[in-house]
């Protein structure tokens, strides 16, 4: 068990590796109840949301869900987050090490607005079951009919006088779900999930922080701290998609000159010769020459090979180039890749 952001959370179970192994070929369940978990209701909710995301909420459906950030005025990344449509409301999934920072941030800009903010992290509880055995087997233990629920939607409701939510997302790279209810109902859900008490269900078992984290590198899934934080802008960071510069929030109009600028860095993948893990601060050259830093890294369980993500000089970004990851005075080579790493066998979905 290890601090994180105020919570005992778990950094393995039996071991990250075996964690990793089980997620990417059965069933692994993650607390993520640590996770912020806000609810926005009133007559300006979509406005107010939509002057704040990166990401356009306009059209979105009860039901649906969207992967967004949140900037400064300079454009730097505040966080990011998932915002869902409810049939009466507004939901924000987001970081752990930013709840305090975002919930301040919404209610600053909620001065004269009709919308009323409710941090629901501490009265709720969220665990996440990911991994190709993950759809039947929740389908199988969900007493009521979720089978429609597709990727980035939810469905919420009320059974049997206990409020419930069910995403499908996940941050591992593989098809899942996570769930939320009340805090009170944790335990029980979480023998519910594992079997216990009665027969386990093999396929499924915990995992911790440590199997997340590699999990979502393979992934390419950017992490808080790492990949994203107050000094890096949507745009270096590969998160373009999810920011719609035709539209106005907060950090728009900076970003809009930055993107007309033309980037100086941006986020790329790299392939390391040999086993030895690249870690967050590493420097990364170019003939000798700095020319960027590593964010994340891991010796790939999956595709045995040592992967890392990096910020890197534009001109330095193209997939093929021959770089160098410097390990204390030690050049490594490496080469840049697509992004992700890893992408799970396409199935049709359920």
């Amino acid at each position: 068990m290890v601090e994180f952001a105020g919570w005992s959370m778990p950094l393995m179970y039996r071991g990250i590796i075996e964690e990793h192994h089980h997620t990417r070929s059965q069933c692994s369940v993650f607390d993520v109840s640590h996770m912020g978990r806000l609810k926005i209701t009133g007559e300006d909710a979509l406005s107010f949301l939509q002057g704040l995301c990166t990401r356009n909420l306009e059209g979105m459906e009860p039901g649906v869900c969207r992967y967004t950030l949140m900037c400064r005025d300079d454009g730097g990344v505040l966080d990011d987050m998932i915002v869902s449509r409810y049939e009466q409301h507004w939901g924000i999934v987001c970081n752990a090490s930013n709840r305090e920072k975002i919930v301040a941030w919404l209610r600053q800009h909620a001065v004269d607005r009709r919308v009323t903010i409710e941090d629901q992290t501490v009265a709720t509880a969220m665990i996440a079951l990911q991994g190709p055995m993950a759809v039947e087997r929740v389908l199988a233990m969900i007493p009521f009919d979720i089978s429609g629920v597709r990727r980035y939607r939810f469905a919420s409701g009320v059974y049997m006088m206990t409020s419930y939510t069910i995403f499908r997302a996940g941050y591992t790279g593989e098809d899942g779900y996570e769930i939320v209810v009340p805090a009170g109902l944790a335990k029980l859900l979480a023998f519910r999930v594992l079997g216990t008490g009665g027969e386990p269900d093999v396929a499924i078992r915990p995992a911790g922080l440590g199997a997340r984290d590699t999990l979502r590198i393979e992934a390419g899934m950017p992490l808080y701290g790492h990949e994203l934080d107050e000094a890096t802008d949507p745009l270096s960071a590969g998160q373009s998609w999810c920011t719609d510069l035709r539209k106005d929030f907060v950090g728009a109009e900076s970003l809009r000159r930055r993107a007309e600028a033309g980037l100086k860095q941006t986020l790329v993948g790299l392939q390391l010769e040999g086993r030895r893990t690249a870690r967050q601060h590493f420097l990364v050259q170019a003939g000798g020459k700095c020319v960027g830093r590593i964010t994340s890294g891991c010796l790939s369980p999956t595709l045995g090979a040592s992967i890392a993500m990096a910020f890197v000089e534009a001109d330095h970004a193209r997939e093929g180039t021959e770089l160098a990851v410097d390990f204390g005075g030690r050049p490594v080579p490496a080469r840049v890749v697509k992004l992700p790493f890893y992408e799970r066998p396409k199935a049709k979905e359920t």
